[in-house]
């Protein structure tokens, strides 16, 4: 049972992981591809920033990286909902953003989950 939790919290993190790089790999090139090669090296640094700060603790597995990730999605939601409706330009992109970052919640939700210690029964 507690080989079962270590194992599909592993894997849970390893989705983190995965989805942290894709959402940043994503933001950049997108902002390749839409502005200045200045502007966008700039806008990309600030997007993947937070994130270079927490992979030390995400590899690791610590759960305050898990909830700081969680946290850390909620801006690019929101960047990609606000593109979803306003730039039909960019809906593909912002659709595809919208997915990476709800992927990249739930993910760490399970991840929180799976790794939260538990209390011992009372006696």
């Amino acid at each position: 049972m507690k080989s079962e939790l270590s194992r599909a919290a592993r894997r849970a993190r390893a989705v983190v992981l995965l989805l942290v790089v894709l959402l940043c790999g994503w933001f950049v090139l997108w902002h390749l591809a839409r502005f200045s090669r200045g502007t966008a090296l700039l806008a990309g640094a600030a997007g993947v920033l937070p994130w270079l700060l927490l992979a030390g603790g995400l590899v690791r597995g610590r759960p305050q990286a898990c909830l700081a990730a969680l946290l850390l999605t909620t801006p690019y939601l929101g960047y990609g909902l606000m593109e979803v409706l306003a730039n039909p330009g960019a809906r593909a992109y912002a659709a595809t953003l919208v997915f990476l970052s709800f992927a990249l919640a739930v993910a760490a939700i399970a991840c929180l989950r799976l790794t939260r210690r538990r209390a011992p029964a009372p006696t």
